[in-house]
């Protein structure tokens, strides 16, 4: 009598199994993307290779937002054909067109396997395949754990980690291609959500980095409905999911971070969790720029609200609360009264930390498009005195931390930290922000170690770094 294990025949079992390179450039929500890719790798026996030449084929996982983001995409993709030739694209550069309406990966690189756009696991996992066989059959084969937890494989240091709440966006802003790329808003289930965040501070994550395209958007696609976690109703909402997330950070002693906040008039609701410590005193607010007429050609969302008041009123409501933002510097129209705005309000407003961009005339922005495109020069030469101002208000917001003591979570920490470490505050977010800089402890007991929190008093700046020792 033939069994079912009888009639279907084995594959053949491969010799060893394959390599693949794997390159991620861009945002962390390209970095989960990657991270989602190589835990699907992992889990079908693949193995990863740290050079491009010994690698059975690599994987790049492109940005193209910006220009000098499409430059270092396709120069990464032309030095892992040279060295490999077997090269699949992924991410957002791939879902770009060139000047010819073709695929612009495919124009520049067309001896590439395949090219995909962002989250586009499914697509990749195809290519892979097709090029490079499964090494198992996870059909007859048992799939490995991909971790202890079974949280997947991880870019970041296991103290912190990026969620992703939901992909894509429902903004046109006319200097991002952004929708283009990853299209509409769609936010994630809060339960998928939660169950993510538990496992990850369950294996040890000290910090969560809640990201999207627009995170105060969170539901808005589903008309907040409301779904369920550990049994209980939740609103689909950023507001309902903070709170969770504060709870579950408290069971676990971790920060909640959050990245990519439009000043919407419900983020209001936050700031007595951030008083409360439930979630880090801390916003990435992309406000892009200050002056209305700007902001209108720019089609900024929100884009008549009274932003220096909301600061005001959110500062009053959580007093240590820090602002990181992003700015554009000469806009196409931009007058040199529209800038001076721009620097008026960077003083006014006190912007913790801020970055700037010259404007990027990116292929299929319809900013493009506008009247009034500036040289190059004008644009850098804005940016430049744009910085000058923000590194100003910014050092003398570090200045007045002298003194303080501070909670830090430990990021390097040679020999125990009996040379000293480094750490990051509530203040800083990982590679974006500054840092905090440990000095060697006078007494040889107190040591430091990597991924847990330590108490330093501040006793010195260092450019966009605070210096402290060990309490």
């Amino acid at each position: 009598m033939q069994t079912v294990s009888d009639a279907i025949s084995r594959p053949p079992a491969l010799d060893r199994a394959p390599k693949i390179g794997f390159v991620s450039l861009g945002c962390p929500k390209a970095l989960t993307d990657s991270e989602l890719i190589l835990t699907q790798l992992r889990a079908e026996g693949y193995e990863t290779s740290k050079t491009f030449a010994g690698a059975d084929l690599v994987i790049v996982n492109t940005c193209g937002f910006i220009d000098d983001a499409v430059k270092e995409s396709l120069d990464t993709i032309g030095e892992a054909l040279a060295e490999n030739g077997k090269v699949i694209v992924t991410g957002c550069l791939g879902a770009k067109a060139g000047d010819d309406g073709g695929n612009l990966v495919r124009k520049m690189h067309p001896s590439v396997l395949a090219v995909t756009g962002p989250h586009a696991t499914n697509e990749v996992m195809d290519a892979v395949h097709l090029h490079s066989p499964k090494p198992h059959d996870p059909f007859f084969d048992l799939v490995p754990a991909v971790s202890g937890q079974g949280i997947g494989v991880k870019l970041t240091p296991r103290h912190y980690a990026y969620l992703k709440i939901s992909e894509g966006c429902n903004h046109r802003c006319s200097f991002c291609i952004i929708p283009s790329m990853r299209g509409d808003l769609v936010s994630r289930p809060i339960g998928d959500v939660l169950g993510e965040a538990q496992r990850l501070f369950e294996a040890g994550v000290k910090e969560l980095l809640v990201i999207s395209q627009d995170t105060s958007a969170y539901g808005v696609d589903v008309k907040f409905r409301t779904g369920f976690w550990d049994g209980r109703p939740v609103k689909t909402h950023m507001t309902d999911l903070c709170e969770k997330l504060a709870e579950l950070a408290a069971k676990h002693g971790a920060w909640v971070r959050l990245h990519y906040v439009y000043p919407y008039p419900h983020v209001d609701q936050i700031l007595p969790l951030m008083a409360s410590g439930g979630i880090l005193p801390y916003l990435d607010v992309p406000f892009q720029h200050s002056h209305p007429d700007v902001l209108k050609r720019m089609k900024r969302p929100a884009n008549g609200e009274k932003n220096l008041e909301r600061l005001l009123r959110w500062r009053e409501a959580s007093p240590e609360l820090v602002i990181r933002s992003t700015f554009i510097a000469g806009f196409p129209g931009e007058t040199e009264a529209e800038f001076e705005h721009l620097l008026g309000f960077m003083r006014e407003a006190q912007i913790d930390r801020a970055g700037c961009f010259a404007y990027s005339a990116v292929d299929g922005a319809t900013a493009n498009d506008l009247p009034g495109m500036l040289p190059i020069e004008v644009r850098e030469e804005r940016r430049a005195r744009f910085m000058a101002v923000a590194e100003e208000v910014s050092a003398a917001k570090l200045r007045q931390r002298i003194g303080a003591t501070m909670q830090v979570l430990v990021d390097s920490a040679p020999a125990l930290g009996r040379r000293g470490g480094v750490a990051r505050s509530y203040a800083d977010a990982p590679e974006i922000d500054g840092s905090v800089k440990i000095l060697p402890p006078e007494k040889a007991s107190k040591t430091l170690k990597v991924g847990e929190f330590a108490r330093v008093k501040i006793v010195g700046t260092q450019g966009h770094d605070l210096v402290g020792t060990l309490v």
